[in-house]
């Protein structure tokens, strides 16, 4: 017998995924389909008897939330949060419409069915389903949906952090994307990997100034040069391996499971062996640096005085100062340095609710193994993190083994099976029933 949570959540992921989300990073450019994304969660959590607050950091950018109260107060409350927005798509790359929620060869297609309307119609599902049977879990349950996080939060967790704590008052702990998903590690066995840590977002924009003059004009201080220079030495510079204790585990764990070896003098070599899930646990050994933007003059045969570009680095736990030296050391003098941080995260991979998130996954999958990994890229939790709240990566899926997963965020083509959402719904209430 399927729930009701089963029966509903390929429903709900397909309606969330026809809602235009589309968040560009230019609020000039953004619409209101992060409102109607939000009004939408918040109209289906309110039809089961839920009371919600919903909060708009500008016109347009919703932000909701529910809480469904536990038998213990004195306990710290679990955060269960998701983003609402998406990144654009190009309609003409696409076998299908990006927004058409389609339901066909098994999966459900469309932008934002991994990251993250999946966990989203998910969470929703359960959170419905909780309330209809009046089900009291053993902790506060904490229901967020937030805009923006596609472009750093400004106007969704982090906004909240900042002007709607309350909304999160006694949360201790939250699960969230990108985890508990899997990997094949033989034909039988799976390993479904939990976040347990995320790098830091660590955006530096670099400035150099020079003399303004014309093209034609022999030039000696040249900003444009200095800034294409440092650009250079940055972008091919390589950070040396440094391994964290959630590299360990994961490693540990592999090796535990399959007899892998990941010898030093091959480390990375050996992780590629992995599969495709191998480019994030290559992208967790060493602090990154890759130039993404350039922006400088604006005639032909102008010398401009100033240039810019933009490096995305990415920083392990603990290394946020040594870092910023490090990269200024490369850039060298003559070129200013303006960052933007979020912090890298790292949690323990024990404890109540590391306990139960294994138990879930284990209940439902007799051979899935959950083990922590890193994530190489960053999430909502870091907002979360200022409150005080430890954020896991956990939006269970059992996968197919042939299926790419991690080239599917962002990418052409995203889906995620049906079967998978429905294993993620029995997962969460086991988890949410007795965490």
């Amino acid at each position: 017998m399927t729930s009701t949570a089963e029966d509903e959540v390929v429903d709900l992921c397909s309606d969330l995924i026809r809602i235009p989300s589309v968040n560009t990073g230019d609020p000039s450019t953004i619409g209101d389909q992060e409102a109607v994304a939000a009004k939408y969660i918040q109209q289906k959590l309110e039809e089961v008897g839920y009371r919600t607050e919903y909060a708009e950091s500008v016109p347009g950018r919703g932000n909701v939330v529910a809480r469904l109260a536990g038998a213990d107060p004195s306990r710290g409350a679990l955060l269960i949060h998701g983003h609402v927005d998406v990144v654009p798509a190009n309609a003409a790359e696409w076998t299908v419409d990006p927004f058409s929620g389609a339901v066909q060869d098994g999966y459900v297609w469309g932008r934002g069915a991994v990251d993250m309307k999946d966990m989203v119609a998910m969470t929703l599902a359960v959170a419905r389903d909780l309330k209809r049977r009046n089900v009291i879990p053993p902790r506060d349950l904490i229901f967020c949906f937030v805009s923006d996080e596609e472009a750093g939060g400004v106007y969704g967790a982090e906004w909240l952090v900042d002007h709607r704590p309350e909304w999160f008052t006694g949360a201790t702990e939250a699960i969230s994307e990108v985890g508990g998903f899997s990997i094949n590690v033989d034909p039988e066995r799976r390993a479904y990997l939990v976040a347990a840590a995320e790098k830091g977002v660590a955006w530096a924009t670099l400035t150099a100034t020079g003399k303004a003059g014309h093209g034609s004009m022999i030039a000696e201080d040249n900003a444009v040069t200095r800034i294409a220079e440092a650009v250079a030495r940055l972008g091919r510079h390589e950070f040396p391996i440094s391994r964290t204790a959630t590299v360990d585990a994961f490693l540990a764990a592999v090796t535990e499971l399959t007899g892998m070896e990941f010898p030093d003098d091959d480390l990375e070599g050996a992780i590629g062996k992995l599969g495709p899930v191998s480019k994030i646990v290559n992208a967790t050994l060493r602090n990154t640096a890759n130039p993404t933007m350039l922006s400088a003059g604006y005639k032909a045969n102008v010398i401009p005085s100033t240039a810019q570009a933009t490096v995305d680095c990415r920083v392990l736990p603990g290394q946020v100062d040594s870092f910023k030296a490090e990269v200024a050391e490369i850039v060298g003098d003559g070129v200013d340095i303006d960052w933007f941080i979020s912090p890298p995260l790292e949690y323990p991979w024990e404890g109540a609710l590391v306990e139960a998130m294994k138990a879930a996954i284990r209940h439902e999958d007799d051979n899935g193994h959950p083990i922590p990994y890193m994530l190489s890229g960053g999430t909502d939790n870091k907002a979360f993190s200022r409150l005080d709240i430890a954020g896991y990566g956990f939006s269970p899926l059992r996968l197919p083994a042939d299926l790419d997963f991690s080239s599917l965020f962002h990418g052409v083509d995203e889906r995620v099976p049906v079967d998978a959402l429905r294993f993620g719904v029995r997962v969460l209430d086991r988890l949410l029933v007795n965490c």
